[in-house]
């Protein structure tokens, strides 16, 4: 099976990284092509894939066809390719933030053709990933093996496309408020003399025992802070100075303006 990329930004080469690291594909089954051959070319010559010369080529080519460019980019490009994908039943994998799949389906020119809509966040890349998904109608016989592949890059869940802009601010956006929360906890223990990749080490750790712990308890995240809170100790004195501080709400501002740029540009 060969999958190919149009597009091989960031994201792109996060979910390469992730299918080769679990060896679900081979460097030599992937083909690509991006806006910058100087770009593009030396990153499929470092990992073994081919690059190839246009989109056409890629949708000629592909067996799954990964859409990884800018919004205002991938409707011309499916436009183009619309009936070279179509001759050969290849389902569209996109990536385009905020583009439906109704709207690929008309750039594609048929409700025919296979579309799964995804929005994946940047853990794909260590196969921790989280991946939101839609899918037309045209899809179904395909599905569960598309599926497959993407459950090697983390976990994926179907989501209606309503609620897209919001999974772009829990899984898409957030790793970077993990990281400022990461990084704010470690200047912290530098505060009382710790080392800062000590501290940072530390606290990488146990955001991701906690992480994990969440994922495996049948309990709600509270229910787990007070198994953790001792009456008069310290983690509730920790708490409670958080919470004057304000650390909820200013994290759901950071989710409320994520949401608004994402719905509104």
């Amino acid at each position: 099976m060969t999958i190919g990329f149009i597009g091989a930004g960031n994201m792109a080469r996060a979910m390469i990284s992730g299918l080769l690291a679990k060896k679900a594909v081979a460097p030599t089954d992937i083909v690509l092509h991006g806006g910058q051959p100087l770009h593009y070319e030396p990153y499929a010559a470092k990992i073994g894939a081919k690059a190839l010369a246009s989109n056409q080529a890629v949708a000629e080519t592909a067996d799954i066809v990964f859409l990884a460019v800018s919004p205002k980019l991938g409707e011309p490009i499916l436009q183009a390719i619309g009936s070279t994908l179509k001759k050969r039943h290849v389902p569209v994998v996109s990536m385009l933030t905020g583009v439906s799949v109704a709207t690929l389906e008309e750039a594609l020119g048929s409700h025919d053709q296979p579309v799964l809509r995804i929005m994946p966040n940047v853990n794909v890349a260590i196969n921790a990933g989280m991946i939101a998904y839609a899918a037309n109608d045209a899809v179904a016989g395909q599905l569960d093996g598309l599926l497959d592949l993407l459950n090697v890059l983390g976990k994926t869940m179907s989501l209606p496309e309503e609620q897209f802009s919001t999974f772009v601010a829990l899984a898409g956006s957030s790793p970077a408020f993990i990281y400022l929360f990461i990084d704010s906890l470690a200047r912290a223990g530098v505060k009382y003399g710790l080392e800062k990749d000590q501290a940072t080490a530390i606290v990488a750790q146990a955001v991701m025992g906690s992480a994990k712990n969440v994922l495996a308890s049948d309990q709600s995240p509270f229910d787990l802070i007070d198994q953790v809170s001792s009456p008069g100790g310290t983690t509730v004195a920790g708490l409670l100075a958080m919470e004057e501080a304000g650390l909820m709400t200013a994290v759901v501002k950071g989710v409320d303006a994520t949401i608004a740029k994402d719905r509104h540009g």
